[in-house]
């Protein structure tokens, strides 16, 4: 008999998305993961397991120090996309986006 974990499929949340066409399995997310929502894969080299995605605090440490860029997204809840719209000119932004105004020219922690 074989035991093995898998994520939750049952819940809304997902916190973090782990492409594995550019994740390498080197398991630094796990590390520095301060929530412990992620665990390493079944096999070396495997991508890691989202398994308790409703624990995520959404800091983005995983993404951050994933060495692997493109690996690992974060999808932030709606309820902390935040958005602006400016009275002179109607447009409107929204924090995350790609080319923000200045002085808004700082990339999102979960990158792009």
């Amino acid at each position: 008999m074989h035991a093995s974990m898998v994520g939750n499929p049952q819940t809304p949340c997902r916190a973090v998305t782990i492409d594995p066409e550019f994740c390498t399995g080197c398991n630094t997310c796990v590390n520095v993961c301060r929530s412990d929502v992620l665990i390493p894969g079944l096999t070396k080299g495997e991508p890691p397991i989202v398994l308790y995605p409703d624990e995520c605090w959404f800091c983005g440490c995983c993404v951050g120090h994933c060495p692997a860029s493109g690996a690992i997204s974060m999808n932030h809840p709606l309820s902390q996309r935040a958005s602006w719209k400016r009275k002179e000119t109607g447009e409107f932004f929204r924090i995350g986006m790609r080319n923000p105004p200045a002085p808004y020219t700082r990339p999102p922690v979960g990158g792009w």
